[in-house]
């Protein structure tokens, strides 16, 4: 038996999150349909981090195991033959045991997570933005949401940023990351941690943004953190500008993962 993984980019607007469903409208159904028409038999995949509905991934790590033995360039065209042109195959390595004799895992192998939240701040709405970034019309103030991002930086307890749907067995979380980059009307949020809640980025950039609005002091963040209450935040933030960047593994492992993200916004 081999394991094979792969690394996947896909534009989520479309799909009804990543993890399959029985309505099979999910990028888990495509991929998993789209490698049983290229292999002649069923393969079920595990990744990194599901997504949800409407967020969008730069690099989606997933892994599965065969009995086949194909080059690696074979699972990408392969599969790419029959995935939809929102879905895309970016590279596939065979992995084998490490030296401990340990399995790669795509979820349980990760060391941190890195996600993207593209905002366009600008009076009016853009046509070529639509469902790719967040949109706030009242300008922001970046200064203000970096000092307020300064209170989230290390391990805390984020139950005020986690939906009530979370089935984490803890709230608790190292931010490692947390970045704001203006580029004229595009700011870009990074964040990078061990691991994320469900709805965890999501909110958080919504709170950044009522402190970038002057609704809150960037002080208020300290104290939603310290609250550990849903309702002590803001409401959650649209999915459109939420990116799943990037996968952090060990380097033994060689999964040839891309440098540089595709798109001039990030």
């Amino acid at each position: 038996m081999t394991r094979i993984a792969l690394g996947l980019q896909y534009i989520g607007t479309d799909w009804s999150g990543y993890q399959k469903q029985p309505s099979r409208d999910t990028v888990q159904d495509a991929l998993e349909i789209a490698l049983e028409k290229f292999a002649c038999t069923p393969l079920a995949t595990t990744c990194a981090g599901r997504t949800d509905a409407g967020v969008h991934a730069v690099e989606q790590v997933v892994h599965f195991d065969t009995e086949l033995n194909r080059p690696a360039q074979s699972w990408v065209r392969g599969t790419n033959a029959f995935l939809p042109d929102s879905i895309t195959v970016r590279w596939a390595l065979e992995v084998a045991p490490n030296l401990d004799g340990q399995d790669f895992h795509a979820r349980f192998s990760a060391r941190a997570r890195t996600y993207h939240y593209v905002l366009y701040n600008n009076p009016n709405p853009s046509a070529l933005l639509a469902g790719r970034a967040g949109w706030v019309f009242r300008p922001l103030d970046v200064e203000r949401m970096r000092a307020a991002a300064r209170h989230l930086i290390g391990t805390h307890d984020f139950s005020s940023f986690r939906a009530a749907s979370c089935q984490a067995n803890t709230p608790i979380k190292d931010m490692q990351e947390l970045s704001i980059e203006r580029r004229g009307d595009i700011i870009v949020f990074t964040v990078r941690a061990s691991a994320f809640l469900h709805h965890m980025v999501r909110n958080l950039v919504g709170a950044l943004v009522y402190v970038g609005l002057g609704r809150q002091e960037p002080e208020w963040m300290a104290e939603v953190l310290l609250a550990r209450d849903r309702d002590a935040a803001a409401p959650t933030f649209m999915p459109d500008g939420l990116y799943l960047a990037k996968i952090d593994y060990d380097p033994r492992w060689g999964l040839p993962q891309e440098a540089a993200p595709p798109l001039p916004w990030l």
